[in-house]
């Protein structure tokens, strides 16, 4: 028999929530009926183990939730009812994920609870940022310009995402080619040619020692090396995964000559857009900036915001602590400044989002550009390198023989 959860009120207004086994949905509230309840909402417990997350299907896509945002500020826009909306947008998901999450909002909603508050039970589907926004749209009464801001701000955070994250796979695909190429020649062809050189009544030029040494430690120690660099990778995540740790790998990053330059630009747009939106939106300056700084993704650039955060908190300005910091370039700071003074900040950290967005475009072609040669460049000289080694006797042995 199904089980069905369900949420009531008594008549004196309390709010009761339970379970309860039932052939039909009618049997329910029928029972809730006899008991005195005025039923809330009824929803039929879902039954087994969530396969679809067992097998990593459990991720809701940032597409998804910007498809979602945009069809329910329409729906709200035109007057559909708040609990109607999160029906409809449930029932058309195809993503399992979000529809049970959606599924479980409008449960909450139906029992009470606002849609903000239903929502932030969700963290991993929706993020503290959704969450204060639709929380100030609801306060605002203007929960269709709202949400359709979010999905505005989603698709251009994604947007940025995307072309950073492409800016890293040619390098690591040709990493990646390279490692293949060095170890299937270390493994295969080298140990042809030193079989061959063993009848050789002479001494090796050192790179061909080299390069057969080489082959030597990874045919016999593959499984140590191997797992010498599955520890590395596993205590770098640990080390990583301490606040000290992630302090100085974000400040290395930022330092480095082409990419830091890449990461430090992306921080920037991530951080104006952020904060523009979310004040725009009617969220305070001080939780705007804690939010931000919580997905600021950088360390460095999340320890500068909060510096931010208690000098507004302490009644200075927002600009001076991201000047001081050195993370902001001198443009950002100014610009900021400036907003500040003429009382229209929102707008300008939009301004400085749409032009470093425009930034990352520019740094991530060139980029690009400098990275192809100079990868084919590095590939060439390594395996090039590695069989020019191995002919380097052959070579002395036709010499001899003229």
């Amino acid at each position: 028999m199904p089980v069905w959860t369900y949420s009531a009120r008594t008549v004196s207004g309390e709010l009761k929530r339970a379970e309860y086994d039932a052939a039909s949905r009618d049997e329910v509230i029928a029972y809730l009926r006899s008991q005195r309840l005025i039923p809330v909402a009824v929803r039929e417990k879902p039954k087994g183990i969530d396969l679809n997350n067992l097998l990593g299907g459990g991720k809701v896509k940032t597409r998804d939730i910007v498809i979602m945002t945009r069809q329910f500020a329409t729906m709200i826009n035109a007057g559909l009812p708040l609990v109607q909306s999160l029906d409809i947008l449930a029932k058309q998901s195809d993503n399992k994920t979000l529809q049970s999450t959606l599924q479980a909002v409008l449960y909450d909603v139906e029992s009470g609870n606002t849609l903000a508050d239903a929502m932030r039970e969700h963290t991993k589907v929706f993020l503290p940022l959704y969450v204060n926004m639709v929380a100030a749209g609801e306060t605002g009464g203007i929960l269709d310009t709202i949400l359709v801001r979010l999905a505005v701000f989603l698709e251009k955070a994604e947007s940025l995402s995307r072309k950073v994250k492409g800016a890293m796979i040619y390098p690591g695909v040709i990493s990646f080619v390279a490692l293949s190429a060095i170890v299937v020649l270390l493994l295969f062809v080298i140990p042809t040619f030193q079989q061959m050189f063993e009848s050789f009544d002479q001494v090796l030029p050192l790179p061909t020692r080299i390069v057969i040494m080489a082959s030597d430690i990874l045919q016999g120690y593959w499984w140590a090396m191997g797992g010498g660099v599955m520890a590395a990778v596993w205590l770098f995540k640990r080390w990583i995964a301490t606040s000290s740790g992630r302090l100085i790998f974000d400040r290395i990053l930022l330092r480095l000559p082409v990419f830091g330059n890449l990461a430090r630009k992306s921080s920037v747009a991530r951080f104006t857009r952020t904060l523009g939106t979310l004040l725009s939106s009617g969220v305070t300056i001080l939780e705007g900036l804690e939010i931000t700084a919580r997905t600021s993704g950088n360390r460095v650039i999340h320890d500068a915001i909060m510096e931010s955060r208690n000098s507004i908190a302490g009644g200075a300005s927002i600009s001076e602590p991201l000047r001081v910091s050195g993370v902001f370039p001198p443009m950002v700071t100014q610009m900021i400044n400036v907003g500040e003074e003429t009382g229209d900040l929102d707008g300008m950290l939009t301004k400085i989002a749409d032009f470093y967005d425009d930034e990352v475009d520019t740094a991530v072609e060139s980029l690009l550009k400098a990275m192809e040669p100079l990868m084919i460049v590095i590939l060439g000289t390594v395996v090039g390198g590695m069989i020019v080694a191995m002919y380097l006797p052959i070579f002395g042995i036709i010499n001899t023989m003229q």
